[in-house]
């Protein structure tokens, strides 16, 4: 047998084995969490509910508004973005801070800083220049988080 003959014979067993493997892999997530529970709870805030509310610091002072929430990859909230420091939507500059942080009871938000902490913080930026990130629109058939 020649050379070219055990070329094209290896090729096309290669071709026929490529779509085999394809069919075995998988996109679906193997396991996920079943909601357990069909109300909200006390300590959960509903996402609709979050954006544009009042953040208070400790003292009852109105510290900020939630102007975003940044999701992870996996779908998770990993920051959100509060306004703080503007007045009538002016003058002021957005601060990530991590969900954990703020703590949710009937629908009220408190964060154990002061304004002027949040105020000396690093601005947080809802675009990235660099690599587009958060400049696109939403999918318009559903994202695919977490796959």
């Amino acid at each position: 047998m020649s050379n070219a003959t055990r070329t094209a014979i290896f090729t096309a067993i290669i071709a026929a084995a490529a779509p085999c493997a394809y069919a075995q892999t998988s996109t679906v997530p193997s396991a996920r969490t079943a909601v357990t529970s069909h109300i909200i709870q006390s300590d959960e805030v509903r996402a609709s509910k979050m954006m544009g509310s009042s953040v208070y610091d400790l003292q009852n002072r109105d510290i900020g508004k939630v102007s975003d929430l940044v999701l992870n990859k996996d779908g998770a909230v990993d920051v959100v973005v509060l306004d703080v420091g503007s007045f009538l939507g002016m003058g002021g500059k957005y601060v990530g801070i991590p969900i954990s942080d703020i703590k949710a009871d009937h629908n009220r938000l408190t964060l154990d800083r002061t304004k002027e902490q949040l105020q000396q913080m690093a601005a947080y930026r809802l675009e990235n220049p660099n690599t587009g990130a958060g400049s696109s629109t939403s999918p318009a058939t559903g994202g695919q988080l977490g796959r």
